[in-house]
């Protein structure tokens, strides 16, 4: 949806992984309808210079810059965070949404696909904060959204890596924002946590299984009884970017279409 006369993050500048399709990319257009500066990035280049150039395209100017980047490595955080700092006047908002899954229990899982998966999935997130926080503190009042999911409070069967990892996010974040609070500088830090959204990672269920049937297998347990949209958690990111959430910190957005209660 678009709309180009709710300009609630204009002056913002933000910086968003992940960003070459799914969430990150919805996220990204979201902020930039909404009067943000966006600076995407992602390890499918190609990909994120596309959403880049679209989201140019669309708002009839240069509002977006992209590179690529694999969250792991820490010089490149360095590197993406300056230039970003360079091409956009600032940073106020880092959205941590670059993240990968993982099947197996824990006898199953070998440690080297357990690292990957809290490397990509936790220590990102903590590299992200460490060195976006510097540059947020100049721009305050800032805001960094980390995307965790509704598996760091409701164990799914065989996740065990991606499930602890997302738990991880939820107190990483908390930590995060508590540490800013008694540095006594306006920077919040919230985390998003959804259900299954209509995002390419959930595509292989409908091609497998038809659309009625990965609709009731995605869904079962969800009150609702549908899938999140990409815009359904990119409202939730819009809102805690702008100063309409200056009082909301160390928080745990769910949207599951009533999960958590059932």
């Amino acid at each position: 949806m678009t709309e180009p006369s709710a300009q609630r993050v204009t002056g913002k500048r933000a910086f968003v992984t992940g960003a070459a399709g799914g969430l990150g990319a919805a996220i990204a257009r979201m902020l930039a309808r909404h009067g943000a500066n966006v600076f995407l990035t992602d390890i499918d280049e190609a990909g994120v210079h596309a959403v880049a150039d679209d989201i140019n395209h669309e708002r009839g100017r240069q509002v977006a810059w992209s590179a690529a980047q694999d969250v792991r490595d820490e010089e490149r955080w360095h590197a993406l965070l300056a230039e970003a700092n360079e091409a956009m006047g600032g940073l106020s908002v880092l959205v941590n949404n670059a993240g990968i899954g993982s099947l197996g229990t824990v006898e199953q899982i070998e440690l080297k696909e357990w690292r990957r998966v809290m490397s990509v999935n936790v220590e990102s997130i903590m590299l992200g904060c460490k060195h976006a926080l510097p540059l947020l503190r100049a721009h305050q009042p800032a805001s960094i959204v980390n995307i965790s999911s509704l598996a760091a409070f409701k164990v799914g069967p065989d996740y065990t890596a991606y499930n602890t990892s997302k738990a991880a996010v939820a107190m990483l974040t908390k930590s995060v924002a508590i540490d800013c609070t008694r540095q006594k500088i306006d920077v919040r830090c919230n985390s998003i946590h959804p259900a299954f959204i209509r995002t390419g990672i959930v595509a292989p269920f409908f091609d497998a299984l038809g659309e009625e049937e990965a609709t009731r297998k995605l869904t079962h347990g969800i009150p609702m009884h549908r899938l999140g949209e990409p815009d359904d958690v990119a409202y939730a990111v819009l809102y805690l970017a702008s100063d309409e959430s200056r009082y909301v910190t160390a928080a745990e957005m769910v949207i599951d279409g009533g999960a958590c209660a059932v």
